[in-house]
């Protein structure tokens, strides 16, 4: 069964913004934390940042917990578990980075992929 897709429009500066206020939403709406997966194309999502900061493995240790939402960079993808929401924020990368984070993307979502990001770009790479 492939994942229900739904668009979040946004630009590359506030797509994880986008992101950030759909995983508020999913959580206020009864997702649990461990059932969703941020993932970002351009510059990586701030809090990835902030826990790298402490150290690969620690960072990769908190997705095998798979207690808390997980933010990685779209290239990181083939390292991660299926989550039940994966929310994508285009917030920057080549047309071919995105095209490829896509189909990724939705492998990875088992009942919803939420992609924030610019509709018309979108619609040319899809």
């Amino acid at each position: 069964m492939t994942a229900e897709i739904r668009l979040v429009a946004a630009t590359e500066s506030t797509a994880v913004e986008a992101a950030d206020a759909t995983v508020d939403r999913l959580l206020d709406d009864g997702r649990e934390p461990g059932a969703v997966l941020v993932l970002a194309t351009g510059e990586a999502h701030p809090w990835a940042e902030h826990e790298l900061s402490f150290g690969e493995d620690a960072y990769w240790r908190q997705l095998s917990a798979g207690d808390d939402v997980f933010c990685a960079h779209a290239t990181a993808v083939a390292r991660l578990d299926r989550r039940a929401v994966v929310v994508l924020a285009v917030n920057g990368g080549t047309d071919t980075d995105v095209a490829r984070a896509l189909p990724a993307a939705l492998e990875k979502a088992a009942d919803e992929l939420v992609v924030c990001g610019d509709p018309q770009r979108l619609g040319r790479l899809l």
